[in-house]
């Protein structure tokens, strides 16, 4: 569905010219940055709105150099124009590059705010470009702060946490008076509260790959010989050609630090706990991606058997292999229907097609039935007449799924439709990068007098939506598929319980301001400490 809106995501690709003979990479050191769009198109899932990369070669006058542009990474680096997209490489790549592919949850959809960010300054270690995944949710503290102490120092030009990070940064090379990356970023993360995976590139040819210190968002990386290589998912390390071996997940509160050709893992904040996106396996992340050692794919599979579970316990209407089918939301709802249909005996069949192929602008324009229309096709010849287990990911505004359910009926000519969500209901607003920052663009908060729904609630939920019936997974769920223990997982927007200070205090704000516009990390919040 079109109603929750990806994330960004986040590479790196450094060539250390080792003399060890890698299995991956045994290329020109300046040809490194022809694999760069190749990995952010394995990550295009996390965003589409604008992509870019930043790249660092020794032999050119300008060291470092960032090129970055609107619409997804096949137009972004002009790919169906081989001769533009390799002047792109040649102009911008090098022995080292960082990436980035972004969806706005902060910040206009413009030029200007796509990533990565580059700090220009005669010195080459505090010449620098980064791009980061995440949200600080203390950003308009932080901003403030800047304004506040060095009003003739800072220009905050864009109004997003990205510009934030880049003013922090510069202001920690100058306070630090060396290059110390360990420090900075140590330094930073008693000042952030939220999530900031970041990738960072300056121009002594010095990167810096790290992971916020509850592990909010996930960031992989792999080693092979001379190659190094991190990406926000597994998928694109495993396209590079690394095996699944020598992929591993970077620990909360840890940096990568090459320099001088070397590479080096620093802890550099403590962790007193994990927070790790539980949204990621259900939702954001690519199907065939492994994060912190689970499986995206088991994940799903897993939720599909608890669905098939619940079916046999609540047993609201008598199932027959003969006319009840089980149907996905394509895609994320695929792996989940099936799983659930292999436990129930009876078939899982695509009788929703989705349209791969359609651009996010076209399907901007036009009313609610006609970006459905144009996202999925319904098949007659597999709906009609059938009772049709329709398997959700989620359910986090509802915009889109009342007309979904009017189309397969109406189109589709499906006799029942009963709607089984592989998520419990989303009840809070996400502050740390997810784009759903208010209570009152939630659909189940106002149609729920407690944390956990009744039968009655979801029976009304359903006839609201044109389903015959609605079922929910209970919370308790999630961690059980996930394979983790609810410590390990931020479940803040199931059971409003945030794992950082300033998180708490926005869903308070978000309360108080429930009726108004606004994303609420945009709004000025009393805070006094960001930890």
């Amino acid at each position: 569905m079109d109603e929750l809106q990806h994330e960004c995501g986040i590479a790196a690709l450094y060539d250390l010219g080792t003399d060890i003979r890698s299995q991956v990479w045994n290329g020109d050191p300046d040809e490194i940055a022809r694999l760069m769009p190749r990995m952010l198109l394995d990550l295009q899932n996390r965003g589409q709105l604008a992509a870019g990369m930043s790249g660092y070669n020794p032999g050119r006058g300008k060291l470092l150099d960032t090129y970055k542009e609107l619409g997804p990474v096949s137009e972004a680096f002009r790919m169906a124009r081989p001769e533009k997209h390799a002047s792109i490489i040649e102009n911008h790549g090098g022995r080292a590059v960082i990436g980035h592919v972004r969806y706005a949850t902060c910040g206009q959809d413009n030029r200007e705010y796509a990533q990565p960010f580059e700090r220009k300054h005669s010195q080459k270690w505090k010449w620098f470009a980064f791009a980061f995944n995440g949200q600080l949710a203390n950003f308009a503290k932080l901003q403030d702060e800047l304004l506040e102490n060095n009003p003739d120092y800072h220009i905050v030009r864009k109004d997003n946490d990205t510009e934030v990070i880049l003013h922090y940064l510069g202001r920690e090379m100058q306070n630090l008076g060396n290059d110390d990356p360990v420090q900075i970023f140590r330094n930073l993360s008693e000042k952030f509260d939220g999530a900031y995976n970041i990738v960072f590139l300056n121009a002594q040819g010095e990167m810096v790959v790290s992971r916020d210190p509850l592990g909010i968002r996930p960031l992989c990386y792999a080693f092979d010989g001379r190659l190094f290589a991190a990406a926000s998912e597994s998928v694109p390390l495993l396209n590079l050609g690394f095996s699944s071996s020598d992929i591993h997940s970077l620990e909360p509160g840890h940096l990568i630090l090459i320099r001088d050709g070397k590479f080096a893992i620093h802890k550099y904040a403590e962790s007193k706990r994990t927070a790790h996106c539980f949204f990621e396996w259900i939702y954001f992340a690519n199907v065939g991606s492994t994060l912190d050692d689970r499986s995206v794919y088991l994940s799903r599979s897993a939720l599909g058997k608890e669905l098939a579970e619940q079916e046999r316990q609540m047993n609201l209407f008598p199932i027959d292999e003969a006319d009840t089918i089980v149907v996905p939301v394509p895609d994320t709802g695929k792996a989940a229907a099936d799983a659930m249909a292999f436990e129930l005996g009876i078939p899982s069949r695509e009788g929703l097609i989705r349209n791969r192929y359609v651009g996010r602008t076209f399907i901007e324009g036009g009313n609610r039935a006609d970006k459905v229309r144009l996202k999925f096709t319904p098949l007659r010849e597999v709906l009609e007449g059938k009772k049709v287990l329709l398997v959700e990911d989620s359910i986090v505004r509802s915009t889109t799924l009342k007309t979904l359910l009017n189309y397969i009926k109406d189109v589709g000519g499906a006799k029942e439709i009963h709607v089984r969500v592989a998520c419990p209901p989303i009840i809070s607003p996400c502050f740390y990068g997810i784009d759903m920052s208010t209570v009152k663009e939630l659909y189940a908060p106002s149609r729920m007098a407690g944390m956990v729904p009744t039968l009655a609630e979801q029976r009304a939920m359903a006839t609201e939506l044109g389903a015959d019936s609605l079922l929910y997974l209970p919370v308790e769920a999630v961690a059980r598929c996930l394979d983790k223990s609810p410590e390990q997982l931020c479940r803040a927007c199931l059971t409003r319980e945030y794992p950082t200070p300033v998180g708490e205090q926005l869903y308070q704000l978000s309360l108080r301001s429930k009726n108004e516009d606004g994303r609420t990390y945009e709004a000025g919040v009393p805070i006094t400490s960001a930890r």
